[in-house]
Parts: structure tokens; sequence; C-alpha cells
């Protein structure tokens, strides 16, 4: 499973950006896919997961700012990110897993990408 991230940039307090995640796996609609961010100084921490049923989860600190979506016929996952915050600077990742022990595990997703900067100014 090959996996690609885009959408990452520079943005001010209260911007939007939208996070691309592109994986190249024959079976997509197999897969669960989250996001996870690497803050500074913090270990990586899981953002938002989309399940393969479609389902979403988000963590408390971007519930009612970030929205997930899914277009299973381009195996592609989109984050949009609303009224950004510098707390949100990190880098994303993608990370995608087939049938997940626990969907709020990030280690229990196989695959993920390079990742995408995003950088948030006050």
């Amino acid at each position: 499973v090959h996996v690609v991230e885009s959408g990452g940039g520079l943005v001010q307090l209260g911007g939007i950006l939208t996070l691309l995640c592109a994986a190249f796996v024959s079976t997509f609609y197999f897969y669960s896919m989250c996001w996870s961010g690497q803050f500074p100084g913090k270990q990586r921490e899981l953002v938002a997961v989309i399940t393969d049923s479609g389902n979403t989860i988000y963590g408390d600190s971007v519930k009612g700012r970030f929205t997930l979506s899914e277009d299973n016929v381009n195996h592609m996952v989109a984050m949009q990110m609303n009224n950004l915050k510098p707390d949100d600077t990190a880098v994303y990742y993608c990370n995608v897993g087939r049938s997940p022990n626990n969907w709020w595990s990030v280690d229990d997703y196989n695959y993920w990408g390079q990742g995408t900067q995003v950088t948030v100014s006050a």
C-alpha cells in the first residue's frame, strides 16, 4: 500500500486548509484511514479517523473544525481544516490500516506516507 499526503502549507490564525490522502491499494473499501499529527515536542497523536464503513471519529481538539470525507472511486480521503489555530501546527500523516483493533490507536494502522507540514501563524 502506497500512501501520499498533500495539501499542507502556511496559513494564518483562522485560516482553512484541505489535506488530501491518496492510498494506492486495490481494495480501498476494506481499509480504514486516519490522520495523525506529529506536533512539536510531542508524540504522534491521532486527529481524526474514517472507518472502512464510512464512520468518522474526531479528537476533542478538532471537533467542529475538521471534517473528513472520502472518495472511494479515486481512493482518496480529504480532511478540511477550518478555523486553524497555532496549536494545529504539525506534520500530518495519513495512516491506513485494514480492520484496526483500536480505531484510536495510530499503531494499529500499518501504512503511512511522508507527511505534509501544516503551519499556522498567530
